[in-house]
């Protein structure tokens, strides 16, 4: 499936991909989740400077099972079910070799813009590093969900010691449940989510929610606070509004973290600066996932995550354009539609 204009979409016949490379590894993919970043470049074709030229494809929340490999690849043979891990960095620049491949200079992300082509494809070709193995009692869909889930693993370690905290997630959609799993893993005292999608809630109390608000029907800056009166110790911004920004602002307490993990589709956030400045708020930007892929898959298998409630639809291929205005208009309770492929 490759977009082709916005909010427009075409199958299309191409040359099955090859093994080109000695550590190549090609999968036929059987789930692919759609992200909302994949719905950025549908409804307004670019997210920031990464501007579609069509037709491309995108897509980068999957999984498949491995038909081909090349010569040096280790591990991994036909056959095999592997998540994909979508970031290619380039393993030699001073970012890959000081622990951030996530920031990699010459990085190249499944489904952006520039760097390559997605993952919405009967079949793709990845570099060994980036399929990673799923135990046999996993399904292709859980496996494919471990993408997001991972980046709410690193938004949590980044935050540091939230064990005995209080957490506030600003989006109950899948990267707002992500934060929420991997803040109650981590020990979190409470986790208080919001989302104006009622369903959504409802899916983050099944998830291990402290409590849920909808900011359309109440003010969750005073409802969280007439239970917390200290305030929250982090807030995570999993978004992309404004609102939930000036709402993160008043629910931090003084010293808080603010974490931003939402992908707006403006180019300029603002913030108050006296509370900014008199509570001494910290600000983090979270950039995907950076390693914690591995770690999102064994959560899974050993079932200290349950990511099944959060896939509430699924769509075959051909009807990828379905799938994608039911997410971009946030319809029918949807918080995470996977597409399968035959």
């Amino acid at each position: 499936m490759q977009l082709t204009g916005l909010r427009r979409t075409s199958l299309f016949d191409v040359p099955e991909p090859a093994v080109r490379m000695d550590t190549d590894v090609k999968i036929r993919m059987q789930a692919v989740g759609v992200c909302g970043s994949d719905v950025h470049y549908y409804t307004t074709g670019r997210i920031g400077s990464q501007v579609v030229q069509y037709p491309f494809p995108v897509g980068h929340e999957g999984a498949g099972y491995v038909t081909e490999t090349g010569s040096a690849v280790q591990g991994l043979r036909a056959g095999d079910r592997v998540a994909i891990e979508p970031a290619m960095p380039c393993g030699a620049c001073d970012q890959c070799l000081s622990g951030r491949p996530h920031t990699c200079r010459k990085l190249r992300f499944l489904g952006c813009p520039g760097q390559a082509d997605g993952c919405l494809s009967e079949f793709i070709v990845m570099p060994q590093h980036s399929c990673i193995p799923f135990p046999e009692g996993m399904s292709f869909e859980q496996a494919a969900v471990s993408e997001p889930l991972a980046i709410g693993l690193y938004a949590i370690r980044l935050a540091g010691a939230v064990s005995g905290k209080r957490v506030a997630v600003l989006g109950s959609g899948p990267i707002g449940l992500s934060v929420l799993s991997a803040a109650r893993l981590a020990g979190a005292e409470a986790v208080y989510m919001t989302d104006p999608i009622e369903e959504r809630l409802s899916v983050a109390r099944q998830s291990g929610a402290t409590a849920t608000f909808n900011p359309v029907r109440e003010d969750v800056v005073t409802n969280i606070a007439a239970r917390e009166p200290l305030l929250m110790d982090f807030v995570v911004e999993c978004c992309g509004r404004q609102k939930a920004l000036d709402q993160a602002i008043r629910l931090l307490k003084p010293g808080g973290t603010l974490l931003i993990v939402g992908i707006p589709s403006f180019s300029r956030f603002s913030f108050p600066v006296d509370d900014l400045r008199r509570k001494e708020i910290a600000i983090r930007n979270v950039r995907r996932q950076n390693g914690c892929d591995r770690e999102a898959i064994r959560v899974i298998a050993d079932g200290s995550v349950s990511v099944d409630h959060w896939i509430t639809h699924r769509f075959p291929l051909e009807e990828c354009r379905e799938a994608f205005n039911l997410v971009a208009d946030y319809r029918d309770g949807v918080v995470k539609a996977m597409i399968h492929f035959p």
